[in-house]
């Protein structure tokens, strides 16, 4: 296990969520510290994919901590140095566009902003139905953003819904190693599932 402390974000992109656990549990048996932080939605939103007190307890067993879930939790992680890295995962379009846009008005778009000034990464595994339209500008500012990284993605159903963008989960982890190092992995950009 590598001594690294790892801040590990979910946004509302709750159909994500159980591949997002996946991933948080693979982060989790990497490094030695583990984050759990949460948006205010994903705090109180109950959808068809899970109820929000559920996914917390998760959470916080494979953490074994209580997840950061208000912009005055998130402020000190940048002052304090709290990460060596933050993961955003799901990063929804909602998110991209707050980050993109300098807006630091959830827990997790706080603790992005917070943890930047440090100069260290931030790791995004992009998870919305509009990455080839609305959010496409602002994937586009964030991938010339220095210390920003992303999970490579692609079209998660291009005849359905064309305009969607997901992550593969099963790379965070990978992508979090390298952006520790300065790099990002290649291609960002994959192709079909």
């Amino acid at each position: 296990m590598e001594e690294k402390r790892i801040g590990f974000a979910f946004c509302g992109s709750y159909c994500t969520y159980s591949k997002a656990m996946e991933a948080l549990e693979g982060v989790a048996a990497r490094w030695s510290q583990v984050i759990p932080i949460v948006s205010e939605s994903g705090v109180v939103t109950d959808t068809r994919f899970g109820e929000a007190h559920e996914w917390m307890m998760e959470m916080e067993c494979i953490c074994g901590r209580r997840p950061i879930t208000s912009i005055k939790e998130a402020e000190p992680i940048g002052p304090k140095k709290l990460l060596d890295a933050l993961v955003i995962c799901p990063c929804t379009g909602n998110t991209l566009g707050k980050l993109a846009n300098g807006i630091a008005d959830t827990s997790v778009t706080m603790a992005a902003k917070s943890h930047l000034r440090n100069g260290r990464p931030v790791i995004l595994a992009v998870s919305t139905n509009d990455g080839l339209a609305g959010s496409a500008e602002n994937i586009g500012k964030l991938l010339a953003r220095r210390d920003f990284y992303f999970v490579p993605f692609r079209q998660d159903d291009p005849a359905g819904k064309p305009r969607s963008l997901v992550a593969d989960f099963g790379l965070v982890v990978q992508t979090v190693a390298s952006a520790l190092e300065g790099q990002q992995i290649q291609p960002i950009v994959l192709g079909p599932a």
